[in-house]
């Protein structure tokens, strides 16, 4: 009877483990769901993503386009007049690729300047092996085997680009070249070339946007 009576205890010790392990874990588990990702923001004014610039929305898109191709950016088309979307690869390593995508709006603000907004993504795809399988027979008969392996190019991070220094070259280009339209076409109204005085007399060269190296990820 002792012998039982022993048994019985520790049997009952073990159970009441096992069940506090589990109700622990599920509190575990619980927690976690709960926690949520944190929105980025919140809105801000002083966002790096948009520029005033002096001149008329044909005159300042014709420049965006040209600082995108001076740059390398391969475009897409657009349906969307005034929007411009062009990507430009870069491999830093010899299994990792980085493509950055930049999308360009202008809009006429009717008093001799335009607003340009611009957006920068930036997908890093790395080289990676793949399993592949293949599939033989019927219905419930099928078998699925292994088939070897591929390389394939796989997303590891995206992310938007919030760099201020980034935005802030491409803004300074295409201001460049939106004075070198105002001095070709010296004879222009005011209103459509925009108010010199808001421009340089004589604008340095054009200032030249990240190039030869990967824009920084975006900030936390």
């Amino acid at each position: 009877m002792r012998k039982i009576r022993t048994t019985g205890r520790a049997l009952k010790g073990q159970i009441a483990g096992v069940l506090g392990a589990s109700t622990i874990a599920a509190m575990g588990l619980v927690a976690c769901a709960s926690k949520k990702p944190a929105a980025q923001g919140p809105f801000t004014g002083a966002a790096p993503f948009s520029r005033a610039i002096a001149g008329p929305s044909d005159s300042v898109c014709w420049s965006v386009k040209r600082a995108l191709l001076s740059q390398g950016y391969m475009l897409d088309r657009s349906s969307e007049p005034g929007v411009l979307t062009g990507s430009r690869d870069y491999q830093p390593q010899e299994k990792l690729n980085v493509t950055v995508h930049l999308q360009t709006t202008c809009a006429d603000n009717h008093d001799g300047t335009s607003m340009v907004f611009a957006t920068a993504e930036r997908d890093e795809n790395k080289l990676q092996k793949m399993k592949q399988t293949t599939s033989a027979g019927i219905g419930p008969a099928t078998l699925t085997m292994p088939a070897g392996s591929a390389k394939v190019l796989g997303t590891i991070r995206r992310e938007t680009i919030s760099d201020p220094a980034f935005y802030n070259s491409f803004f300074a280009l295409v201001q460049s070249y939106v004075a070198q339209e105002v001095r070709s076409h010296p004879d222009a109204p005011t209103a459509m070339r925009g108010d010199p005085g808001a421009m340089r007399a004589d604008p340095a060269p054009p200032a030249a946007m990240p190039g030869n190296s990967p824009p920084p990820a975006a900030q936390q």
